[in-house]
């Protein structure tokens, strides 16, 4: 059973609907609601106007403007250019591109050299161009081109990529160079198009590997709610147990948390995945420019996926639809773009008395909000999961298709791997930046940094020498910080004007992190320069309405991060303030043979966990865990005797 929440939105946290996003036809791209809703939301009263950011390109202009539209009051309240930066990409955009790229008589002059059979069908992934020029302004994309040969619509083309990358200006569709690839170690090219060397594509689609290719021992799992499930639902107002929060989403951010409380506590103003970026470390023009901001320049909004029932999200489903706009403003919905559901994630707690056998149980029952973003070749699964013990878990997994390029055969690199005959793999960096607006029993707040340390040159206080305290460094100036896994150093946010009655420190919640790798590009590069966000992992910034976005609004072919790298060397307190968490994650790629044809999710978890927020295990008042709810069935198997009892240990 599926449960689809209703369209309309009432709430001033809530997505706009669509017919608030019917805008004129000139305006040509989504929208963010405003946040200044904390007085509304703490003390009731009127609730703000809804207002919303929309990026559009007057007739037959290259240049970008903005307004913020006062949707309430059906006024424009502002606009302005911004001639120096290029908008994020749209489907319609990207559409007209692709197909100017596949009837571009040069391009298809250049393909003919290639020789290719005669049944082949080419295609083409338009990127983003990215930076290597301080002067480029124009609009532009280049065409990575492939094979596919035959018409399966899961036809794996990334396994056949073509030396040809044309580029092309996105405002005019004008081709600006038929840029070839090189196949070899270096920059060095051949004189001309060489004929294609015949490869066998390497397919994942079910219908092309045929039913012998698949396990034949694999037995149906199902999961059955026969009660239903235990959220409710209102419009975007969400509750489960002790959990209440508000379900945003946007074309930038994809899903987002809006208000969110345990049992009436607020926790956090805002949760979100702010920006990620992919840069890639092969030095070969033109791939020293592929560097993707798959938030800014696309969306995990504008790229998610419509979900299916029994695929991506398995039991009793609620489903939320998105809104995004055509070119000429008009609205589109896309059904089921984030899916919401519960899950078992095996013991949350245990404890048996070994005197007498009497164990309690309590299975550790999780509310899952995910969304899957397509981008292209790559898949991105965000999931905000929440717990019964006021864990706010945001777990993030990468699969998909990994960028393939030429390459000879007998050829090898040292910043790649060659995946199948004639595919190279190169590779490249996935790095996140979760954004943690925290509201934690009030709007100010202050982040700790805690390390543990030895008791040193303090006999009387450690004769033994076992002692080890934990040392506590209050944030009070915006920056950027490291992890130290030799202190075993976390990060806190507190309420400091609360103190918790037990423990007699001040309320807090902690990161659990995701030590990474950071950035591997040198200050000096452009990559550097324009995901300053993923140097460090750690960010704290003074709350301001409109900083949303780490590497900031505009990453489409920026030269330089205008989020995290200007808004952290601020010279203003953030201690006992309205202050902001950045944590930048992710993973170092080393492409393997094992990623393709299509990799196994990689899995990147961050965790939020009370601590000192409560006066005892929130989750000890969670039904013990029993057989009569459970309805477990027994595998009968003659040589497994389940009747004796465990010896003690």
């Amino acid at each position: 059973m599926s449960l689809h929440a209703p369209a309309s939105a009432s709430h001033p946290l809530d997505p706009l609907h669509a017919g608030r996003s019917r805008l004129p036809r000139n305006f040509c791209s989504g929208a963010w609601v405003a946040t200044l809703t904390l007085p509304y939301l703490h003390h009731g009263g009127l609730a703000p106007d809804r207002k919303c950011r929309v990026y559009y390109h007057r007739l037959k202009s290259p240049v970008l403007s903005i307004a913020i539209v006062n949707i309430t009051k059906g006024i424009v309240e502002r606009t302005d250019d911004a001639p120096d930066s290029q908008g994020p990409v749209d489907w319609v955009e990207y559409d007209l591109v692709h197909k100017a790229c596949l009837s571009n008589p040069q391009v298809l002059a250049e393909v003919a050299k290639l020789k290719l059979p005669p049944n082949a069908r080419i295609e083409n992934d338009p990127w983003s161009f990215g930076t290597d020029n301080l002067h480029e302004r124009r609009r532009l994309f280049q065409c990575y081109m492939y094979l596919a040969l035959n018409d399966d619509p899961e036809s794996n083309h990334y396994s056949i990529p073509l030396p040809l990358a044309p580029i092309f200006d996105g405002n005019t569709l004008e081709l600006v160079d038929l840029q070839r690839l090189p196949t070899g170690a270096t920059d060095e090219l051949d004189s001309e198009t060489q004929p294609w060397d015949p490869v066998s594509a390497v397919e994942y689609s079910a219908d092309l590997l045929g039913p012998n290719a698949f396990r034949k021992d694999l037995k149906p799992l199902q999961v059955v709610q026969p009660q239903g499930p235990s959220f409710a639902v209102q419009g975007r107002h969400i509750e489960w147990q002790k959990w209440s929060f508000q379900l945003g989403w946007n074309m930038r951010e994809g899903p987002v948390l809006h208000d969110v409380r345990y049992d009436g506590r607020s926790l956090f103003y805002r949760v979100s995945m702010s920006e990620m970026t992919v840069p890639y470390g092969d030095p070969r023009s033109p791939y020293h420019r592929k560097q993707a901001f798959d938030l800014g320049d696309s969306g995990f909004g504008l790229t998610s996926n419509s979900l299916n029932l029994g695929c991506d999200c398995l039991g009793h489903i609620a489903y939320f639809n998105g809104i995004r706009v055509t070119s000429g403003g008009e609205p589109v919905v896309m059904p089921n773009v984030v899916c919401m559901h519960e899950v078992d994630d095996g013991i949350g707690w245990k404890h048996t008395n070994f005197r007498n056998g009497k164990s309690s149980v309590v299975r550790d029952r999780q509310l899952v909000i995910q969304c899957t973003a397509t981008v292209a070749n790559y898949e991105y699964i965000l999931a905000f999961v929440l717990d019964q013990a006021a864990n706010l878990h945001i777990d993030v997994r990468a699969t998909g298709i990994v960028s393939t390029m030429p390459i000879r055969k007998g050829v090898q690199v040292p910043w790649g791997t060659v995946v199948a005959p004639g595919v190279l793999a190169v590779n490249h960096q996935h790095l996140f930046c979760l954004r943690v607006d925290p509201s934690l029993d009030g709007p100010k707040n202050t982040v700790v940094y805690e390390d543990c340390v030895p008791v040193e040159h303090e006999p009387k206080l450690n004769p033994s020498g076992c002692a080890f305290k934990v040392h506590t460094t209050p944030i009070n100036k915006p920056g950027s910080y490291d992890l130290d896994l030799s202190k075993g150093r976390v990060f806190k946010i507190l309420n400091e004007s609360k103190i918790n009655a037990i423990a007699g420190k001040p309320v807090g919640y902690k990161l659990h992190p995701v030590p990474s790798q950071m950035l591997m590009m040198g200050p000096e590069t452009f990559n550097y320069q324009r995901g300053v966000f993923g140097s460090k992992p750690i960010w704290i910034t003074k709350y301001r309405d409109d900083e949303l976005w780490a590497s900031g609004e505009f990453t489409n072919q920026s030269r330089e991060d205008t989020g995290l790298a200007k808004w952290a060397v601020r010279d203003e307190n953030v201690q006992d303030e309205d202050v902001v968490l950045w944590h930048s994650f992710g993973t170092t790629h080393v492409t393997r043979t094992e990623d393709f044809p299509v990799m196994p999710k990689e899995r990147m978890m961050v965790s939020l966990k009370p601590v000192n927020f409560f006066n005892l295990n929130p989750s000890n008042d969670v039904p013990r865990s029993s057989q009569s709810d459970n309805k477990s069935t027994l595998y009968q198997n003659d040589s497994i005797c389940c009747s004796a009892k465990p010896s003690r240990m």
